[in-house]
């Protein structure tokens, strides 16, 4: 990955990453839910989350750093951890360990150290979080990405509990309504790419 920025409190990143060779790093049904399990533990104390997407060989990520984070992750004196990349590095060790242990393999599962992406404008936020929610269709993976069973998509407009900032997203589209049709009428995969910087 290209994109080694360092990550800075209060701002709006794009995370992802994949697997080594492009390779699997979801093998079956239960690591979904156990990768999102982990991500909490380690992520929630320093980022809010508000989109993601999960596919077999690749992740993505929408997140705003806080400016105050978890005690147990910071200098004590100021509340912001001495490196915001380290309770991601931590998430993704602690993943791949318990991957290679039921898996009986070995090695690195991801392609290198995670990629992250300042998302400076309003632009970029709203692309990103479409963009997001439509790659399962985008890579052929399903036909229609609402019914997509690994996405933020429909965990938004449930009235599930989660740790995703539903009321941030869908108050930055207007409506529930509205933040539906602007998923189904998106397009301009040129103009996306060229923001995400995505290459999966």
């Amino acid at each position: 990955m290209e994109n080694i920025v360092k990550l800075e409190p209060g701002k709006f990143y794009h995370i992802y990453n994949r697997g080594n060779n492009k390779g699997y790093i979801f093998f079956e049904e239960r690591n979904y839910a156990y990768f999102l399990d982990r991500y909490k533990k380690y992520i929630a104390g320093i980022a809010d989350t508000f989109a993601y997407c999960l596919l077999r060989n690749h992740f993505h990520f929408l997140v705003r750093l806080k400016a105050s984070c978890d005690p147990l992750q910071s200098i004590a004196s100021s509340q912001i951890p001495v490196n915001l990349s380290k309770p991601f590095s931590d998430f993704f060790n602690c993943y791949t360990k318990a991957i290679n242990k039921a898996c009986f393999r070995t090695g690195g599962l991801f392609e290198g150290p995670f990629g992250r992406i300042e998302v400076d404008t309003e632009e970029y936020l709203m692309q990103l979080l479409l963009y997001i929610h439509l790659n399962p269709q985008r890579h052929g993976i399903v036909k229609d990405f609402e019914k997509y069973s690994h996405s933020s998509y429909r965990l938004l407009i449930s009235d599930e509990s989660t740790f995703l900032r539903r009321d941030d997203v869908l108050g930055w589209f207007g409506s529930k309504e509205s933040y539906i049709q602007a998923h189904r009428s998106y397009g301009d995969e040129a103009h996306v790419k060229q923001l995400v910087g995505d290459d999966d």
